[in-house]
């Protein structure tokens, strides 16, 4: 049985990292006419938030993802640079 000598919350944090390097170059790429095309992204989602109220704490609940082409290309290459490590 072989070992796993890598530790999935360096692939987890090389993900997050490809993920928002990715938005932030896909948000100045924006701007640039060749270039727009990484900024096109998809949002999905709760669009309104959840309520529970319990009279003594109320809870909100939300999760929107936003996510543009270069963000897929960043975690694309997040994931060949932890394979490559």
């Amino acid at each position: 049985m072989a070992l796993r000598d890598k530790s999935i919350w360096i692939l987890i944090l090389f993900i997050l990292s490809g993920i928002v390097v990715g938005g932030l170059i896909g948000k100045l790429a924006a701007n640039v006419d060749a270039l727009s095309w990484l900024a096109y992204e998809q949002e999905f989602g709760l669009s309104s938030p959840i309520e529970l109220d319990l009279s003594v704490i109320k809870l909100t609940f939300g999760l929107i993802f936003k996510i543009n082409i270069a963000s897929i290309i960043g975690i694309i290459l997040a994931v060949l640079i932890y394979k490559k490590i």
